[in-house]
């Protein structure tokens, strides 16, 4: 609800970098920011508000809105790192399948239009079942810290 309330947002919004959550969760300490992997052009963070757990967002460090304003450097790094998370979130929780996607401007269902980021979703058969319909609730079995670290761990660290 707290989401659909917009009680977290910033009072000014999420347009600029110093109210986007993606633009300020790289610097936060620890587990506070839910960041599992950082490279060098993209993070990868948990959705504060998954739809299923391990539910991922692939993001530039950049504030940038439209995919085609990414550089080439930055739409590769976005994709090398989907598909590295694709393939710990099978490592960790053996998901049946995925939805990878963006949302590109808030009339296409982006909830923080400003800044770009890629949905990597693990789904299960039967996760989508009547809850959300008739209980207008979603129940998620993980609590968040304990999904990064399952995520954190099994994530490869890079040669430098």
């Amino acid at each position: 609800m707290t989401y659909i309330s917009g009680e977290d947002a910033p009072e000014g919004g999420y347009d600029k970098p110093g109210g986007c959550p993606f633009c300020l969760a790289p610097g936060l300490a620890g587990a506070d920011s839910l960041v599992v992997a950082r490279g060098v052009l993209v993070f990868a963070v948990l959705n504060l508000y998954p739809y299923n757990p391990g539910h991922l967002l692939i993001c530039p460090y950049r504030h940038v809105a439209d995919y085609t304003d990414l550089t080439e450097d930055e739409t590769v790094e976005v994709a090398a790192f989907t598909r590295t998370a694709m393939r710990v979130l099978r490592a960790v929780s053996t998901p049946h399948g995925f939805n990878l996607g963006m949302n590109q401007g808030s009339i296409a269902g982006a909830g923080i239009a400003a800044h770009l980021h890629q949905h990597v979703v693990p789904r299960w058969g039967g996760d989508a079942n009547f809850m959300p319909v008739i209980g207008r609730t979603k129940v998620v079995p993980q609590l968040l810290h304990d999904t990064r670290d399952l995520i954190t761990k099994a994530w490869p660290v890079s040669p430098d």
